[in-house]
């Protein structure tokens, strides 16, 4: 079962950080707060936990379109080919925020994700999401979890979710009530910016 963790935005506490991280290093399942919706997530390196989520996820993981979660874009040029200036300019300006963005993938990418020509790079605005990435060192692959219910796409109460995924994931974080819209997506792996969904974050930034 699932242990349920509070930790606080303005100031995450740094041993209950380490160990979730602890939890993500031996291939647990996190459910963490964002700057839109709970995100479901394990390290990127870790095989084992990358099939626990897509088996979760019903999806294959070969075919899996997860997001890296990065701590800022120090992380970049691990996973991306290197870009041009203008995108790189929208990253900077937007980062961090509710943008999840399409970039070309590079030959650095772990094994399982060889075969992807392109990553979803996410780096949000909450400070516990990057307190994690920052104590792990390396992304973490993200998932956005949904509801059954069409009317609430998205699960905010961290209580709800916990009662919901306490079986099927290692750590849940209690980081107060989340957000009900997702990111929005942005494609720039071939330069000009194509927008995939709009989510919370503002089209003017383009």
């Amino acid at each position: 079962m699932a242990e349920l963790i509070k930790l606080y935005e303005e100031n995450p506490n740094p041993r209950q950080v380490e160990k979730v991280v602890n939890v993500l290093r031996k291939g647990g399942l996190v459910i963490y707060p964002t700057d839109t919706v709970y995100g479901l997530g394990c390290d990127i390196t870790n095989t084992k936990a990358l099939e626990r989520l897509a088996r979760i996820k019903g999806v294959k993981l070969e075919k899996a379109n997860w997001s890296f979660v990065c701590a800022d874009l120090s992380n970049l040029s691990d996973y991306v080919r290197q870009i041009d200036s203008s995108t790189f300019k929208i990253l900077k300006r937007t980062l961090p925020g509710p943008y999840t963005f399409i970039l070309p993938g590079n030959n650095n990418l772990p094994k399982d994700f060889k075969k992807k020509k392109t990553v979803g790079i996410r780096v949000p605005d909450n400070n516990i999401a990057r307190a994690l990435v920052a104590e792990l060192g390396n992304p973490i692959v993200s998932t956005s979890i949904h509801d059954e219910d069409d009317i609430i796409e998205y699960t905010t109460d961290p209580e709800l979710i916990y009662e919901k995924w306490q079986n099927l994931v290692d750590v849940v974080i209690d980081g107060g009530y989340g957000d009900n819209v997702a990111s929005t997506v942005i494609d720039l792996s071939e330069g000009e910016p194509v927008v995939v969904r709009e989510g919370k974050g503002s089209l003017d930034i383009l």
